[in-house]
């Protein structure tokens, strides 16, 4: 919200008269200040209402939400119902952005957020466009294994300068910042990625990575934020977001 000020600026002049009166002219100014942009929650209601399924519908019911902290239900995935799972993704899309969010996974789990999603037909999956920060019990998923596939890697492209990632089942805090194609990572404080994205380098990058047969992926500098759903139990809350 613009907040206006009305500056009013006196004018004073002495009149030639026996009383020395003074007479007050007033001018009006008016000022608009434009504050920082505002950090938005995506689970500010407890809900999914800043969230949709990849692809398009409601969140599927196997993702849930209690007390902020939204968690894909995988201990008993033979009883979803068909549609439960799935990738979600939020309603807006975003260029320049801070965002914060904290995650724990299970023992052996994987999962990921993925940003820069472009939602199309010809897109089956979110990995198709998107990037990815990691999310992975390193101890225990053999993707741990693959180097630039551990947690708070930049996925299957630039390994994390140092492992700061906790155990399976604690909290870590990460950060994204994608700012005219500067990209970093933080995981639990500590800068973990440095990139600049789409010049010849980062296409050379691609160029060497899983994606390089993927028509477009990476070239998008506008889309979604995603939370994955690799089969896995996890968990995201004060997932906060504020444009640049």
């Amino acid at each position: 919200m613009k907040k206006q000020y009305l500056i009013v600026a006196a004018l004073a002049s002495i009149l030639a008269s026996c009383s020395g009166e003074k007479a007050i002219e007033t001018e009006e100014i008016t000022v608009t200040e434009s504050p920082a942009e505002e950090w938005t929650d995506l689970f500010a209601n407890n809900d999914f209402s800043n969230w949709h399924k990849y692809g398009g519908g409601e969140v599927g019911s196997a993702w849930k939400i209690e007390n902020g902290e939204a968690y894909l239900d995988a201990t008993n995935k033979e009883n979803w119902e068909e549609g439960a799972g799935g990738d979600i993704t939020t309603n807006e899309e975003y260029d320049n952005f801070h965002l914060k969010y904290d995650w724990k996974i299970s023992q052996n789990g994987n999962s990921g957020l993925i940003f820069y999603t472009h939602e199309a037909p010809e897109y089956e999956r979110s990995y198709n466009t998107g990037l990815e920060m990691q999310v992975l019990d390193n101890e225990g998923h053999p993707d741990a294994k693959i180097i630039s596939h551990r947690a708070g890697d930049l996925y299957d492209l630039i390994v994390s300068s140092e492992e700061t990632v906790k155990p399976y089942g604690e909290w870590n805090s990460a950060e994204i910042i994608a700012n005219d194609g500067q990209l970093e990572f933080i995981l639990n404080g500590t800068t973990v990625v440095s990139t600049t994205l789409w010049t010849p380098e980062w296409e050379a990058l691609v160029a060497d990575s899983k994606f390089k047969n993927m028509p477009n992926w990476g070239t998008f500098k506008k889309g979604s934020i995603t939370l994955q759903d690799h089969g896995d139990l996890v968990y995201f809350k004060n997932v906060l977001i504020k444009k640049l």
